[in-house]
């Protein structure tokens, strides 16, 4: 890669890296893996680098990116080893009690199905429209649809809308 497209490639990481994060974090729930799926994903994106770097959906290129590196790592987590012990090993926090409105529905985000989290952090978090959230899942605006509403409809069971009022109410 020449210095110049390196230096490009510098600048998005500089001024994506945030965000990208931030959308990572609210797909998996664990700060640690989405920092690592968004290293893969930039690894990703160097790698081809020469090839994408002037297309008109890089924005969508690189969520998808993610979403995949994500899907990646799900499907490798069941081939890991495992090594039973008699034992548990202690836990510092076993339950952490959320603080706000926020954590409160992360939390309940992290409860719900892979593709009804990701369908609700593309349309709300990204903002992006039926389509483009069709787009970059790799399904039909349908499927987003009932998506968007079953995994709703799960996060309102989830996120007890009382205690989402007195948690307001705290704030």
């Amino acid at each position: 890669m020449r210095a110049s497209e390196e230096a490009e490639f510098d600048e998005l990481v500089a001024g994506r890296a945030t965000s990208l994060r931030r959308t990572a974090y609210l797909m998996c729930g664990d700060w640690h893996q989405a920092e690592d799926l968004v290293q893969v994903t930039f690894m990703k994106l160097h790698a081809s680098w020469h090839r994408i770097r002037r297309q008109e959906a890089f924005d969508a290129y690189l969520r998808k990116t993610l979403l995949r590196a994500l899907i990646d790592e799900k499907r490798r987590a069941r081939w890991r080893w495992e090594a039973p012990t008699d034992m548990l090993p202690e836990v510092a926090d076993p339950a952490p009690q959320p603080d706000g409105v926020r954590d409160l529905l992360v939390a309940g985000l992290r409860r719900l199905p892979p593709r009804q989290r990701a369908t609700l952090v593309l349309r709300y978090f990204e903002d992006l429209s039926v389509e483009e959230t069709a787009h970059a899942l790799g399904c039909s605006p349908g499927t987003v649809k009932s998506q968007t509403s079953k995994g709703l409809a799960a996060l309102r069971v989830i996120v007890d809308p009382v205690h989402l009022a007195r948690t307001e109410e705290l704030a």
